[in-house]
């Protein structure tokens, strides 16, 4: 007979009243993940840092009248300061009714005294809406719409409050807030021909930006973006609904073929004259940013050639259009776009972030391109600039510092001395500073904590708590949930891979589970953050309560870790992260507790296209395969993402065909489902289309869906619960 010590049997009734209370707990469903968004999580949005550093805005919704109000908030004592406007005021006179205008967004002019109310807005693509637009008048409550001739884009103050400039219709238009005239400043602009101040698809969906105009700091220019796509082919899909479907069409670039002309202008009110910039000859080339200096006639164009392996800071005279180079910088792989680029207000230097030393770091110059100094150093990457306090003594940004899965805000002096961490919770944080930064609102979570949010003073001092999500927190413990650990899985070459794991609650070392693993693995990203992940952090919770081990791993390519690492997939894209992934699934396969015939995998939009490429290369370790709107074939995606990676078809052969899962369909063993959207503007229905039809030609087994007029994230009304019930089944079947 065995004899137990006190402190065993103390032991052993811990564990089994442990495993009571847990058994007592409810387990998760789809209806409440996805259905009934039970689990959401409390945020701030709509902060607006007020001019005197002191106070912010924000949008109040009174919980019992559902009134809406803009309210002005004291940062350090969370006090109403005051009531900027109240939605019921915001009433429109027309001659036979009187129109209420609903509070949705707004934007102040420079000096606080009016507002830009935007109404009824309209998606076109993933970041570009339309909107119609109303401009209040603080000090005499007047309220009076922007224009008369349909809904605007962009609408933006002049620095001096006189004036609004918008988009419509492919034009730009300046709006005098006084007179009511309205002037039209571009006149070519045509549906999918010329664009003018705004984006044509793909610099919007790749350089992501959309408003592509902007005021000198004198309010007397407006610098904008010409965007000919004339010459550029479109692209049909087809929108179901009605008895006869109907074809939307418009201008996408894909690998290797032609991209819109790019040409910068300046438009000058007081003459009405329209001046060309400067930008070269190479009509290939990208303007992936402009910038005005903080002097009225010196405007910054951003060059990149087409490889984007060279950018090119051109310094405009506004009067001239004349251009020189500022700064050059060149790269043997290729160069990350970013807002980085920040003017000091003495005029004499500017700041840049550049992966130049092999981590992205922060380099101060002055106006002639000499490095004065370089403010970050270390291995380690700077993965947000926040800003500058009010004497440009010292910035504040975020960073990976501690390591590639977590983020701390830091403050530094400009001149890198005296580095300092202002946040102590160890996980994921990220500020939003005060004008002039004396103050941030920090969000911090971690992996099995949702949203925690309080204001800190410039020292990282917390003043207070603004939302700890306590009913969130408290609806989490009455669900039996398993902690996410985190830990090292060995690549291809043995190059240690972050990873994190969720174990069944019962997990028992001595028995063998089936393994589901979720990626995404593309250029720069990350999945393992420690940091909440919200409804997807929850049905993998629900996975494991079913008996999988859920598993994620950040391959070779991915974030946080060095230039070297995030571009070692250069020109072969998905080679090196599907040897990680296949590598990752092996060493799975060798853990005494997982049943190595059963490992699944998942994943979205490039997440699908390794998914498809684990179902076909890795067929012998992927029992099944599910891919979401994936990349089949690089040849169908646009231009400015592919050929960063790949370069042209022309000039990669080998990198296009080696590497894209349409060619590898004569491998697929197991089960794989293929799902897409097919108004998917971004990764075209015709990636999984294609796919299914070299399926069919090798005569392999598959299982697909297809959401009707759903674009690239498949959402709206059931879409999402219905898509998570299909994959949940689709596992539960065949793993």
């Amino acid at each position: 007979m065995k004899r137990f010590s006190f402190l065993s049997i103390a032991l052993l009734l811990f564990i089994n009243a442990n495993a009571q209370v847990q058994s007592n707990k409810k387990t998760l469903t789809n209806e409440e993940i996805w259905g009934k968004n039970y689990f959401g999580s409390k945020s701030i949005s709509g902060l607006n840092p007020m001019n005197d550093g002191k106070s912010y805005s924000s949008i109040y919704t009174d919980p019992t009248s559902k009134k809406k109000y803009i309210l002005a908030y004291n940062y350090a004592t969370g006090a109403v300061l005051d009531t900027i406007l109240k939605e019921e005021d915001l009433q429109i006179k027309l001659p036979n009714e009187i129109v209420q205008v609903k509070l949705e967004s707004y934007s102040f002019s420079n000096d606080e005294k009016q507002l830009i109310l935007s109404t009824d807005a309209e998606s076109i693509y993933r970041r570009s809406t339309k909107e119609i637009c109303y401009i209040y008048n603080r000090a005499n409550k007047s309220l009076q719409n922007l224009s008369d001739y349909g809904k605007q884009q962009f609408a933006t103050f002049s620095p001096d409050g006189l004036n609004i400039a918008f988009a419509r219709n492919n034009n730009i238009y300046i709006r005098n807030i006084a007179t009511r005239a309205e002037t039209k400043i571009t006149e070519d602009g045509e549906w999918e021909q010329i664009i003018n101040g705004g984006t044509d698809w793909v610099n919007e969906e790749e350089f992501a930006f959309t408003r592509a105009f902007f005021w000198s700091p004198d309010s007397k220019k407006i610098a904008y973006y010409k965007f000919d796509e004339s010459h550029v082919k479109r692209f049909s899909m087809t929108q179901y609904g009605a008895l006869y479907p109907s074809e939307y069409q418009y201008k996408y670039p894909k690998a290797g073929e032609a991209n819109a002309k790019v040409s910068i202008h300046i438009y000058h009110l007081n003459t009405q004259e329209t001046i060309p910039v400067e930008i070269g000859l190479d009509t290939t080339q990208y303007i992936p940013r402009i910038k005005w200096t903080n002097q009225a006639n010196a405007l910054c164009v951003l060059r990149l050639n087409r490889h984007q392996d060279q950018l090119d800071y051109l310094l405009v005279n506004a009067l001239t259009g004349k251009s020189n180079v500022l700064l050059t910088e060149k790269n043997n792989t290729y160069i990350d776009i970013n807002d980085n680029l920040y003017f000091l207000k003495n005029n004499n230097a500017f700041i840049i972030s550049s992966e130049k030393d092999g981590f992205n770091h922060l380099y101060l110059y002055d106006m002639k391109g000499r490095l004065i100094n370089q403010i970050t150093k270390g291995n380690w990457d700077v993965t947000e600039f926040y800003g500058l306090n009010n004497n440009e003594s010292k910035l504040y940004f975020q960073a990976a510092k501690v390591n590639a899965m977590q983020r701390e805000i830091y403050a530094i002096g400009l001149d890198g001395k005296g580095i300092q961490k202002l946040t102590k919770n160890i996980g994921t944080n990220t500020a939003k500073f005060s004008t002039g930064c004396a103050y941030f609102i920090n969000f911090y979570s971690n992996a099995n904590t949702p949203n925690f949010i309080s204001l800190h003073d410039q020292t990282g001092k917390e003043i207070r708590v603004l939302e700890e999500n306590k009913t969130l927190k408290d609806k989490l413990n009455d669900y039996a949930l398993s902690k996410k650990e985190f830990l090292i899985i060995p690549g291809a070459d043995n190059t240690p891979l972050n990873a994190w794991m969720i174990k069944p609650l019962d997990f028992d070392v001595n028995k063998k589970y089936p393994v589901f693993m979720f990626l995404y693995g593309g250029p720069g990203s990350q999945q393992v953050t420690d940091a909440w992940g919200a409804a997807n952090y929850l049905w993998y919770q629900m996975l494991a309560s079913k008996g999988y081990i859920v598993v994620c791993v950040d391959n070779r390519g991915t974030g946080a870790r060095g230039a070297a690492f995030k571009k070692s997939t250069f020109l072969q894209l998905g080679k090196l992260e599907i040897e990680d992934q296949i590598n990752a699934a092996k060493w799975l396969g060798n853990q005494s507790y997982v049943d190595a015939s059963r490992i699944g995998i998942q994943g979205w939009s490039f997440g699908g296209y390794m998914s498809s490429l684990a179902i076909t290369k890795g067929a012998d370790y992927f029992k099944m395969a599910i891919a979401v709107a994936p990349v089949t074939n690089w040849k169908y995606y646009d231009s400015i993402y592919t050929e960063r990676y790949l370069h042209s078809p022309n000039e990669n052969k080998s990198g296009y065909e080696d590497n894209s899962p349409i060619n590898f369909v004569d491998k697929i063993k197991g089960k794989y489902l293929i799902i897409h959207g097919t108004a998917d503007d971004n990764v075209h229905f015709q990636n999984s289309a294609d796919m299914v039809n070299a399926m069919i030609k090798a005569n392999k087994k598959f299982e697909s869906a297809y959401y009707p007029n759903k674009n690239h994230s498949i959402a709206g009304g059931n879409t999402r619960l219905h898509l998570y019930n299909l994959m949940t089944d689709f596992i539960l079947t065949n793993l």
